[in-house]
């Protein structure tokens, strides 16, 4: 019999036994994803009206909102197991659900290919120093290749790379913060009370408002897609309370994350107070020299090494994976973010790409809304695993197509995109609100689902009731057994 194109080992549900990432570990990889040349962007455009005190008020508020947001979605690879791509079956269908996933995987294999040059530019920064060495093109092959190669080892490959790489980034970014306003001192700026263009009033809460929302629609894109890291992530067992469960994720997206997203943000208003270019390799070039300069970018590497691993190739790689199916391995899925990232010429197109890639955060935000109103206020995190995977089961809708998903996510990104600078907000809310109307008023009226109609929690929830979905080629049976810590499969 043939096998079906939704069932591949690299997407079935990750079970108790195989989540490797640690509370710390997953800290550590937000340390290394929060550095990234936009982050430096964000701090550098707040200083040109606003003082820097303000700037970082906005950006905690900004990141601790947005923490929230990943947070509610990320317990639907905790609860159950399960990656971006493959639940997106049930808002958008079995077949509709590749649409809006390779909308993501194209723009994250985007921000790779914008990450390695990036890092690229300062690989060949520390190579030229130290060697003499001055080609950044053939530095970007090699960065590409090694992140790729880091990321197709797996998941706890990425997390030990990041224990390793998050101390150093982080004592290195005091460094250059110390280096940074020397310069600006030197410069007879302020860092606290410097700035370009002040405005006050109402223009003054505008901008405000635009580095809050700044910082929430930047990681609208991992929002979504938080699923294919957060399954990997230990969870205590028969723990129903959410926050108790969802501990691991908690402290990375509300603690570690708004630090160090903040800490960097200042890194890019200093940069910019220090020598008007919120790009802290060429700040530090002009700030610095020799070894201590080979010292600093280094930072800038291992940075973009951490951030493409967790936040770029492994959500792309997951998604092509699942519109590949079975014969095409999270590998081959690495592979092709990889070659996507560099086909963009991101060398060429850096200047279009960022404001580009923003724009389609914006448009994802309505994902972000359509996924918490289907998992939260719909299914109230009861999702019926098994039909995920079969081509005719509940989630098969209308020719693969679930149409009130695909309705709310035209109507909240196309409404977003009139707002881009409230973009995040504006496209959860429409998306969240015009798909629970549809759904439960009209969709699923038409196309029953079963943990609809029957809310059990010992059908339909995950490691909350010590389940561990368990996928087989033909259709299973699952059992809770009196110890929970296991199941039987009984294939029927």
């Amino acid at each position: 019999m043939k096998k079906s194109h939704l069932k591949s080992p690299d997407l079935y549900p990750i079970q108790q036994k195989d989540r490797k990432i640690t509370t710390l570990g997953y800290s550590f990889m937000w340390v290394g994803m929060v550095v990234v040349l936009a982050t430096f962007a964000i701090g550098g455009a707040g200083v040109m009206s606003l003082p820097l005190p303000l700037v970082i008020l906005g950006t905690l508020i900004g990141s601790l909102a947005i923490g929230l947001f990943i947070s509610l979605i990320a317990d639907i690879g905790i609860e159950h197991g399960l990656s971006f791509p493959v639940y997106m079956r049930a808002p958008f269908g079995t077949v509709g659900t590749h649409i809006p996933s390779i909308t993501r995987g194209v723009a994250a294999s985007m921000w790779f290919g914008i990450n390695t040059y990036f890092g690229s530019t300062a690989l060949n920064g520390i190579l030229d120093i130290l060697f003499g060495f001055d080609n950044w093109f053939v530095c970007f092959v090699i960065f590409a290749i090694v992140q790729l190669v880091n990321t197709a080892l797996g998941i706890k490959s990425i997390e030990r790379f990041a224990d390793m790489a998050a101390p150093v980034i982080l004592l290195i970014s005091i460094w250059m913060y110390l280096s940074l306003s020397d310069t600006a001192a030197a410069n007879g700026r302020d860092v606290w009370t410097w700035v370009e263009n002040p405005v006050t009033g109402g223009a003054a809460f505008s901008a405000f408002l635009v580095v809050i929302f700044s910082n929430m629609g930047f990681w609208a894109t991992l929002g979504a897609d938080i699923p294919s890291i957060s399954r990997f992530i230990k969870a205590p067992v028969n723990e129903k309370n959410w926050f108790k469960r969802n501990k691991g994720s908690l402290i990375g997206n509300l603690v570690a994350m708004p630090l160090t997203q903040t800490f960097m943000i200042i890194i890019g208003g200093v940069s910019y107070i220090a020598v008007l270019n919120y790009d802290p390799v060429i700040a530090l070039q002009k700030a610095a020299g020799g070894f201590i300069l080979a010292v600093l970018l280094i930072m800038i590497v291992l940075a973009q090494w951490s951030t493409n691993t967790a936040a770029n190739v492994v959500p792309a790689a997951t998604i092509f994976s699942n519109v590949g199916g079975p014969r095409f391995p999270f590998w081959a899925g690495v592979a092709t973010a990889g070659i996507v990232g560099t086909i963009v010429q991101p060398w060429e197109l850096f200047g279009v790409i960022i404001p580009i890639l923003l724009f389609v955060g914006g448009i994802l935000s309505a994902i972000v809304g359509i996924l918490f109103a289907d998992y939260y206020l719909i299914r109230k995190r009861r999702v019926n695993v098994p039909e995920l995977y079969e081509d005719h089961g509940q989630y098969r809708y209308m020719g693969g197509v679930n149409l009130s998903g695909f309705i709310a996510w035209i109507i909240g990104g196309g409404v977003s995109y009139f707002v881009p600078n409230y973009s995040f907000i504006v496209g959860f809310l429409i998306g969240a609100a015009v798909y629970y109307v549809l759904a439960k008023y009209w969709w699923f009226q038409k196309y029953k689902q079963a943990e609809i109609e029957d809310p059990s929690d010992d059908k339909y929830l995950g490691i909350s009731v010590g389940r561990d979905w368990v996928i087989e080629d033909e259709a299973a049976e699952v059992v809770i057994p009196a110890d929970p810590s296991s199941v039987n499969l009984h294939t029927s």
